[in-house]
């Protein structure tokens, strides 16, 4: 098929190269000039994990950049949307959708055929319907369902893992107003074999990502709320509560020949420092916002959130048990973006923790593979010592903040060996085995 992609971020290039990969000829539009031309050479503006080697690997054949918008849609046979939806804590702000919406409508106009719209961007419940459809059709002239497809096809990406996530997935989503419209999107997935594929109207695709989302992060802060509680009553180490837990068969079900299987979802069950991201924050919150609109408070979510703001000052409070005052402490902060295999800083547990560092006069270094560039933009380049590597970031310290589990930090035990004077090690993802160091604090400990 030929798929213009409107939008090259994190989700529009992921699904462009994947989709590229899987065959079909994909152009993907955008306004950033440097973006494009950067795409077109094989550069992702963005990291995420094997991005880089599809891109070379497709850029110039089978998918191309540009910012012609009008040409990408009349010779495509359909159109994805993935411009950001950001919140502003009251509503999503629809404006790309809308601006996409009535650019796509206007090319429409001129086209002769059938062709096919799929939001694929993060939206509450009815926008495909009530806000994209209605646009297109008054910028076409067209009817949907009759002249144009519509539908709703979310993205279950986890930054860090989305190229695998996307070329494997665990299901398929496919949301339209008519058959003929599931029909182009299953011909779209039809490269991808052996996959469950849920056909649905646009609302309920829409819900199932909120929802999806939601549970995630509940689980999270449901772990986090246990594990604050393991470290007040004391004499509890919340790792081995949540191994407790698993152990369950309806977690970790065990075969006829007793071999157990552990599903990858319980590493959310588990406490730690946080959730950040563009994802789980934005449509947690997002969907706060939207129930009372239609009459229902959502006053689980409203704790979700709430417990995860304060996950990062359980950082802080083990610093301060330690050291009541940080002014001029050597301080190694490792990891910055809000998961390992991403750059993305966005609501990260970091920022807060940094912040604090900062403002009360601590010394910094800090270190993260991939994710220094972000973190000067959002820290400055100044009051704060950059590393690169691991060993030369804990060097001369007195605590060792770990608040990403990037696979580089498991090398801590052994760079410490033989030290005399040994840091606090503060574990914000329990990574570490706290039998491994000298002196040891840990989320839910």
């Amino acid at each position: 098929m030929k798929v213009s992609v409107m939008g090259t971020g994190y989700v529009g290039l992921v699904s462009g190269v994947c989709l590229a990969e899987k065959g079909h000829e994909v152009v993907c539009v955008d306004i950033d000039e440097t973006k494009i031309e950067k795409i077109n050479n094989g550069i992702p503006p963005i990291y995420e994990a094997g991005l880089e080697d599809l891109l070379k690997k497709n850029a110039g054949t089978r998918l191309n950049a540009t910012a012609d918008l009008r040409a990408s849609v009349i010779e495509s046979d359909l159109s994805l949307i993935a411009v950001g939806t950001p919140f502003d804590g009251e509503l999503i702000d629809l404006t790309y959708i809308k601006t996409v919406s009535r650019q796509i409508g206007e090319a429409l106009r001129e086209k002769d055929g059938y062709h096919v719209v799929i939001v694929k961007s993060t939206v509450v419940p009815r926008t495909t319907d009530d806000v994209v459809l209605p646009i297109l059709e008054a910028a076409s002239g067209k009817k949907a369902g009759v002249d144009f497809g519509v539908g709703m096809n979310p993205e279950f990406l986890r930054e860090g893992e989305a190229i695998d996530d996307f070329m494997h997935p665990d299901r398929i989503v496919l949301g339209g107003v008519d058959d003929r419209t599931h029909e182009v999107l299953e011909e779209l997935y039809a490269p991808f074999k052996g996959v469950d594929v849920l056909k649905t109207n646009n609302s309920t695709a829409e819900m199932i990502k909120y929802t999806s989302n939601s549970l995630l992060a509940t689980l999270i802060s449901f772990s986090n709320e246990i594990g604050n509680l393991c470290a007040s009553i004391g004499g509890i180490d919340a790792i081995d509560v949540v191994k407790g837990v698993h152990l369950d068969k309806r977690f970790s079900p065990i075969l006829e020949d007793g071999t157990r299987i552990v599903p990858g979802f319980t590493s959310y069950i588990e406490a730690g420092c946080g959730f950040g991201g563009s994802c789980f924050p934005k449509d947690v919150k997002a969907l706060i916002a939207h129930g009372p609109r239609v009459g229902e408070p959502m006053q689980l979510l409203d704790a979700v959130i709430d417990i995860n703001r304060k996950q990062p000052q359980q950082m802080l409070d083990r610093l301060i048990k330690h050291f009541p005052s940080v002014k001029d402490v050597p301080v190694a902060v490792l990891g910055l973006a809000f998961k390992p295999g991403t750059d993305d800083m966005r609501e990260s547990p970091a920022i807060p923790v940094v912040k604090w560092l900062q403002q009360h006069g601590a010394k910094i270094k800090a270190y993260d593979p991939v994710a220094r560039h972000e973190a000067e933009e959002v820290f400055g380049r100044s009051g704060i010592e950059y590393c690169n590597k691991v060993s030369s970031t804990i060097e001369g310290v007195e605590v060792i903040m770990l608040i990403t589990c990037w696979d580089d930090f498991k090398e801590i035990p052994r760079l410490l060996e033989g030290q005399d004077k040994q840091p606090l090690i503060i574990d914000g993802r329990r990574m570490i085995d706290k039998r491994s160091v000298v002196r040891y604090e840990g989320i839910g400990l």
